[in-house]
């Protein structure tokens, strides 16, 4: 819950102007103490790309924009950073763009509880990290078969328990074709207080960004999807210009930004500064495709670019 100052009883007196300036005080002061109880180093529930193990440096970093008011978190993820950035400045608007509802998973969290907990009782016996029998396999399937048909299934938490480190499914199809493995969490989850004192949207970051531009006081968290990464377990299909689009944000205004070291995106830029006169060699060129099978179900384009002429320097 969210606390805001108000000053809704402007037409009392002095002395009870002052009483309601003090109980304001008194309740910011306890929204302040209820959260640092409710201080998360991780997402509660698993999340592919949160950055846990940026908290410590990420929460230094924000002490450099003391003098913002207003963070606007584009790509929300977990809403990691939303959370650590209210926890560290509990007097600024922070906006989390939920934009692959993880609010949903949290809103079921006592479901995927439960789920566990009957999957724990299934599985005594087997040894911990041990692959499940075939027998058990279809047995952990079937009851979350009968999960999903009475409501929402997490299966993102689910992978993280039962598949091979690394591996996800979606849906009941994929987790039917991959191996499990007896990696169940002993304990619950639990997500009390998280996304306390955020205000959540759901938008494309474009939105976000034309909205808060114009705010001196606003500074941009930029997580996007990573270039060359595997983004399947995010809600969007990026190419190569939603990549760059976003670097259009940056322009103007503070941000903090993540990438990565798999992600060729600085390298980019970097070559962009040192050759500024080259602009688009392919403009006005012909191109012919060229799509490849490799098997049934997989398959590749190869492109051939042509141009004639050069242009005049």
């Amino acid at each position: 819950m969210q606390y805001e100052k108000s000053g809704t009883f402007a037409f009392l007196g002095r002395r009870d102007e002052l009483c309601i300036r003090n109980i304001n005080t008194q309740l910011h002061d306890r929204m302040t103490t209820a959260m640092k109880k409710c201080y998360y180093s991780q997402a509660p529930l698993p999340f592919v790309g949160q950055k846990r193990m940026f908290a410590s440096e990420f929460r230094k970093v924000l002490k450099r924009f003391s003098d913002r008011t207003v963070f606007v978190d584009l790509f929300g993820g977990s809403g990691l950073l939303s959370h650590i950035t209210k926890r560290e400045r509990p007097d600024a608007t922070v906006i989390y763009n939920d934009h692959d509802n993880y609010r949903e998973r949290l809103e079921n969290i006592s479901r995927t509880n439960a789920l566990f907990s009957d999957l724990r009782r299934l599985s005594e016996g087997i040894p911990r990290h041990r692959m499940l029998s075939k027998k058990m396999h279809s047995i952990f399937l079937e009851r979350i078969r009968r999960e999903e048909s009475t409501g929402f299934v997490d299966y993102l938490t689910i992978s993280s328990s039962l598949l091979f480190s690394g591996k996800y499914a979606r849906n009941i199809g994929e987790l039917g074709k991959l191996n499990f493995y007896n990696n169940i969490r002993l304990s619950d989850y639990s997500c009390e207080g998280y996304l306390d004192g955020l205000e959540v949207v759901c938008c494309d970051y474009r939105e976000l960004t034309d909205k808060y531009r114009d705010s001196p006081d606003v500074v941009f968290l930029i997580d996007p999807p990573y270039m060359a990464t595997d983004i399947s377990t995010y809600r969007m299909d990026w190419k190569l210009t939603d990549y760059l689009d976003v670097l259009l944000v940056l322009k103007g205004h503070p941000f903090v930004y993540f990438t990565s070291g798999k992600s060729p995106i600085l390298d980019f830029c970097r070559w962009m500064e040192e050759h500024p006169e080259t602009g688009n060699p392919f403009k006005g060129a012909g191109m012919s495709t060229l799509t490849a099978r490799m098997n049934y179900s997989s398959s590749y384009t190869d492109i051939m670019l042509y141009k004639e002429t050069t242009e005049a320097a």
